[in-house]
C-alpha cells in the first residue's frame, strides 16, 4: 500500500489536515495523516467534546445499547439549541440524519463526518446551514463491530491500516435487518428514526467490487421507484449532488456499480431499487429520502474521506436550498397515504427492463484469463491504463409483483404481542379488537414453500406460493387491526404480504405453520380411506382419476394424504397464513395505538 500521507499530498488534500481545530476535536485519522482510524473511545470523547465546545449548537445523545453493553451515541447539531425533534418541527426545519460504520470496516463516514461537523460549526463550509436544518450524526452504528478491531479485515480496501468488522457481535449484518429488526442496534436506530423523522437519511459506506475510475456512488431514493410525488425531488437532488461533485473533481455515479455477471465488466451494470431490508430501501418506503453513499474501496483512504466529506456538503446544501419544498411533498405523501383507497396497487418489488442502453464507462484495462488456482476465468485490472468500457446498462426500472391492498390486515391475538412491538418500531398504527366479531375476510393458503438451504442473517428464509381465498373469519378479542390507510401503508404490505421478499413470513417468524402436529396413523388412514370411498362416489371418481398420474399412483404418502386432508380431523390451520386481509374495517375496537412517535399527528395515540 502506498504511504497514505504521500497520497494525501499528491491528491491535493493537504488542506484537510491544515484545517484549524481544537486538539480535543481532532481525530486519530487526521493526526496520523489518514494512515489510521480511531476506536470507539474516540467517538465517545468527540461526542462529549463537540457538545462541550459548542453547547448552544451540539448535544451528545445516547439512543441505545449494543449486545455487548456499549452505548450508542448521536450528535445533534442545530442553531439556537433546538435539539429536540419537536423543536425542529415547530421551526419547520428538516432533519438530515447521517450514519457511519453500519459495516464497521467501512470507516470513511465516521472520520469524514466528524471533520464535516467541525467545519460546519466553524462556519468554514455551508455557513448558516444549521439554521436551515438539524443535522443528526451517528458516527458508528455497528459499535461492537468497530471494537472487533484489527488489520487485514478489508483486504480489498486501501486503508486505513486497521478497521472494525463488517457485522455485529452476533454475526448479523445490520444493513439486512431494517424490516425484521432482530438486533438491539436496529431497534435503537428505528427508535431514533422515529423520533427525528429525518427528511434525508444518509448511509455512508465503502463499496467492494471491480477496479475502475469513478470514486463514489450516490444512490438516492425515491428516484427510480417509490412515491410519484417524491420521485421528482429525488431526481433533482441527485442531479444537483452529482453536478457539484463533478465540479469538485470527482467521478460520481448515481447507481451501485455491480456487474450483471460477477467479475465480468462486459456484462454491464443494472440500476436497482433496493428491497426494504436495506437502509435505502427501507426509509423511502416511509415516505422520506434515503441516500446510499459508497466510496470506492480501491481509492486511498484520505481520498475516500475527502470524497465522503464533499458528498455530505453537497447533500446538505441541497436540503438547505430545497428542504422546505421536499418536506411539504413528504407530508403531502403522508396525507395521501392516510386516504389510500381499498384496492390500490402496490409493487412489492422492482425489476429491470429487458432492453439496455450502451454505456461509456470510465474503467481500466483488464483481461480475463484462466486461473491455475480456481480453474475458472479470473479478471485482472491495470490501473495505469485508463480506458472507456462500452458496456450495456440496464437502467430502466419497472414495477414487479404488484398487490391490491386491502383496507386492513388482521393479526390474531396469539401473534399480537411480538408483532405489535415490531409495528411500533416501524411507525405503524393499529387498533386492538375489543370484542369478537365474525365478518368476511381473505385468507392465504400456501401451495408450495421453499426454505433456504443455509442460514441467512441468522434465519432460514422461506419463499412461498399460494392463493388468497374469501371466507368468513372471526376476529378474536385482543387481535390487531392494522389499517393500510396510514403513513407507510406500503411498508405494511412489505411486512405482512406473504410473498413480499422481506415479509415476516419470509424471515421465518411464522415457521410453525409449516409443521403438521396432529396426524392419522397410516393404518387408521387406510381404514378411513376405505370408508370415504364407500360413502362418496364423487370422491371415488376423483381418486380414480388421480391414479392415472404415475407420480401420484407410485406414492403411498400422496395417496393416503388425499384422504387425510379431506377428513374432519385434518388441521385446517396447516400451511394457512394467520394474517388476514380485510376489505372493510370491523366494528370499532379500542382507540388507535400509535406507533412510536408519529411526528405529524396523522394518528391519535391511544391508551
Amino acid at each position: 500500500m502506498r504511504n497514505a500521507a504521500l497520497v494525501f499530498s499528491a491528491l491535493s488534500l493537504g488542506a484537510i489536515s491544515a484545517w484549524a481545530a481544537s486538539p480535543d476535536l481532532r481525530t486519530l485519522a487526521e493526526d496520523s495523516g489518514y494512515e489510521r482510524t480511531g476506536r470507539y473511545d474516540e467517538v465517545l470523547r468527540l461526542c462529549e467534546g463537540f457538545a462541550k465546545s459548542h453547547p448552544s449548537q451540539v448535544r451528545c445523545q445516547r439512543f441505545g445499547q449494543t449486545p455487548q453493553g456499549r452505548p450508542m451515541v448521536a450528535l445533534v447539531a442545530s442553531a439556537d439549541g433546538l435539539f429536540e425533534p419537536e423543536q425542529s418541527v415547530q421551526k419547520g426545519r428538516p432533519v438530515v440524519l447521517a450514519q457511519g460504520c453500519i459495516h464497521a470496516g467501512e470507516v470513511d463516514g465516521k472520520d469524514a463526518g466528524f471533520l464535516f461537523l467541525r467545519k460546519v460549526l466553524a462556519g468554514e463550509v455551508l455557513p448558516g446551514i444549521l439554521s436551515k436544518l438539524t443535522f443528526v450524526f451517528v458516527p458508528v452504528f455497528n459499535v461492537d463491530g468497530l471494537e472487533r478491531f484489527g488489520p487485514n479485515q478489508r483486504p480489498n480496501q486501501r486503508g486505513p491500516v486497521e478497521t472494525g468488522w463488517r457485522v455485529n457481535s452476533q454475526n448479523l449484518n445490520l444493513n439486512r435487518d431494517y424490516t425484521k429488526a432482530d438486533t438491539d442496534e436496529m431497534k435503537a436506530m428505528l427508535g431514533l428514526l422515529g423520533r427525528f423523522d429525518p427528511l434525508l437519511y444518509v448511509d455512508l459506506h465503502v463499496t467492494d467490487g471491480a477496479d475502475f475510475q469513478p470514486d463514489v456512488a450516490v444512490q438516492i431514493e425515491p428516484r427510480l421507484g417509490g412515491s410519484d410525488t417524491l420521485r421528482p425531488f429525488g431526481v433533482e437532488l441527485s442531479q444537483r449532488v452529482l453536478e457539484e461533485l463533478r465540479k469538485g473533481g470527482h467521478q460520481p455515479l448515481d447507481f451501485y456499480p455491480n456487474f450483471v455477471k460477477k467479475d465480468d465488466p462486459s456484462s454491464g451494470f443494472v440500476a436497482e431499487v433496493p428491497p426494504p431490508r436495506f437502509s435505502t430501501g427501507y426509509w423511502p418506503r416511509r415516505n422520506r429520502f434515503g441516500v446510499l453513499v459508497e466510496t470506492h474501496s480501491w481509492k486511498p483512504y484520505p481520498q475516500r474521506v475527502k470524497t465522503t466529506f464533499d458528498t455530505l456538503v453537497a447533500l446538505l446544501r441541497g436540503i438547505g436550498d430545497r428542504g422546505p419544498l421536499m418536506q411539504k411533498a413528504a407530508l403531502d405523501t403522508d396525507r395521501a397515504d392516510a386516504k389510500r383507497p381499498v384496492g390500490s396497487r402496490y409493487p412489492l418489488t422492482y425489476d429491470n427492463g429487458p432492453v439496455p442502453v450502451s454505456l461509456s464507462f470510465p474503467g481500466y484495462s483488464y483481461k480475463l484469463e484462466p486461473s491455475a488456482v480456481s480453474g475458472s476465468l479470473r479478471v485482472s485490472y491495470d490501473s495505469s491504463r485508463p480506458e472507456v468500457w462500452k458496456i450495456p446498462f440496464f437502467g430502466q426500472v419497472v414495477e414487479k409483483d404488484p398487490v391490491k391492498l386491502p383496507a386492513a390486515y388482521y393479526v390474531p391475538p396469539e401473534h399480537a404481542p411480538w408483532l405489535s412491538a415490531k409495528l411500533k418500531l416501524h411507525g405503524l398504527s393499529f387498533t386492538s379488537q375489543s370484542e369478537p366479531v365474525t365478518m368476511p375476510c381473505t385468507s392465504y393458503r400456501i401451495r408450495s414453500r421453499s426454505f433456504a438451504e443455509t442460514p441467512f442473517e441468522g434465519r432460514h428464509p422461506v419463499r412461498v406460493e399460494g392463493e388468497w381465498t374469501r371466507e368468513s373469519c372471526t376476529l378474536e378479542r385482543g387481535g390487531l387491526v392494522v389499517p393500510v390507510a396510514q403513513r407507510a401503508g406500503g411498508l405494511l404490505a412489505q411486512l405482512l404480504e406473504p410473498e413480499a421478499p422481506d415479509s415476516f413470513l419470509h424471515w421465518g417468524f411464522f415457521d410453525a405453520i409449516f409443521e403438521q402436529k396432529e396426524y392419522l396413523e397410516d393404518y387408521v388412514a387406510e381404514q378411513v380411506a376405505e370408508q370415504m370411498l364407500a360413502k362418496d362416489p364423487s370422491l371415488r371418481a376423483e381418486f380414480t382419476k388421480l391414479l392415472k398420474n404415475p407420480t401420484f399412483a407410485a406414492s403411498p404418502t400422496a395417496r393416503l394424504h388425499f384422504f387425510v386432508q379431506r377428513h374432519p380431523s385434518y388441521d385446517r390451520s396447516f400451511q394457512r397464513y394467520p394474517i388476514l386481509r380485510l376489505d372493510s374495517p370491523p366494528p370499532a375496537g379500542k382507540q388507535p395505538i400509535a406507533a412510536g412517535s408519529e411526528r405529524y399527528g396523522l394518528w391519535q395515540s391511544g391508551k
